[in-house]
């Protein structure tokens, strides 16, 4: 199936139907392997991301983003490849060179006014090049940005922001903080949907590791669009690699401990994909269905 532009597949709900879409964090190839596998058994788009972390580990975009790449063309379900958490103009202009259908370009660490202006440029750039822009609302002064888990996003504001940016979708502060271990934040559902009437691009939840199944479906139910994971991921994979380890001492040979916390991720791929009501926004977008 040809790569699916980002847009299509996080448009937001059709008609009466909520449905959430799942973008999950990519760190090397089994993890882009893993999130597809996932979303074919859920039969559900899904968006593969690629961090400004991720890169640096890396040490370079191109070697990940064209792993990455190779695998969503090869799904056989809509896939998207989307660079994430980019605070470098330079590697957003990389990633739209490269054929990534989507960036988030981050700057909510800069005064409002900066956010705007950059953010703005990088959106002109990327929509000369057919690329979807996800951008945060940051908060001068906050140790975690828009992410403290004390922080909130303004309605106003953020309707405000989009405007002046041109923006396609926006990442909301409504309770959750990054690599979370546990699964306990506590969403602001009254405010999600506050947002969603106030803001006409599809809202994105970051730090959505730390929220518990039943308040993710409720997120989406309440107008959340784009739910961001991938620390509980890297949790459910790192736990399997830890368990072949122990079961076999004299284990060496990577395949056969990376081969099951590859197969462990794509489990817990699909299940989430369940919990974000995902699977029918297959046909319900328009988007190709996966061939039976």
């Amino acid at each position: 199936m040809p790569l699916t532009g980002t847009g299509a597949i996080a448009a937001g709900p059709v008609a009466d139907a909520v449905r959430g879409v799942g973008a999950f964090n990519v760190i090397h190839l089994e993890h882009a392997q893993a999130v597809v596998a996932g979303a074919e058994a859920a039969g559900a788009p899904v968006i593969l991301q690629i961090s400004e972390n991720a890169v640096r580990y890396h040490g370079a975009l191109a070697p990940i983003a064209a792993a990455t790449l190779v695998v969503a063309r090869a799904a056989k379900v809509p896939v998207a490849v989307h660079l994430d958490h980019a605070t470098s103009i330079e590697l957003v202009h990389e990633a739209v060179q490269l054929g990534l259908t989507s960036v988030m370009y981050d700057a909510s660490a800069l005064p409002y006014k900066e956010n705007v202006r950059t953010t703005a440029e990088v959106v002109r750039h990327c929509h000369a090049a057919g690329v979807w822009v996800e951008a945060e609302l940051g908060e001068v002064g906050g140790k975690d940005g828009v992410h403290a888990p004390g922080v909130r996003t303004d309605p106003a504001e953020a309707a405000a922001f989009v405007a002046a940016t041109g923006v396609d979708a926006l990442a909301v502060a409504v309770g959750t903080s990054h690599a979370m271990l546990t699964r306990d934040a506590v969403l602001d559902f009254e405010l999600i949907a506050r947002l969603h009437e106030a803001v006409p691009v599809p809202l994105v939840l970051h730090g959505s590791s730390g929220v518990a199944d039943r308040d993710l479906t409720a997120a989406v139910d309440a107008g959340m669009t784009k739910v961001n994971i991938a620390t509980h991921l890297n949790r459910v994979f790192t736990t399997a690699v830890r368990r072949a380890l122990a079961d076999d001492t004299r284990l060496v040979d990577t395949r056969r401990y990376l081969g099951p916390a590859r197969a462990a991720v794509a489990t817990e791929v699909a299940r989430l994909l369940g919990v974000l009501k995902a699977a029918p926004a297959v046909s319900e977008r328009g988007l190709h269905a996966p061939a039976d």
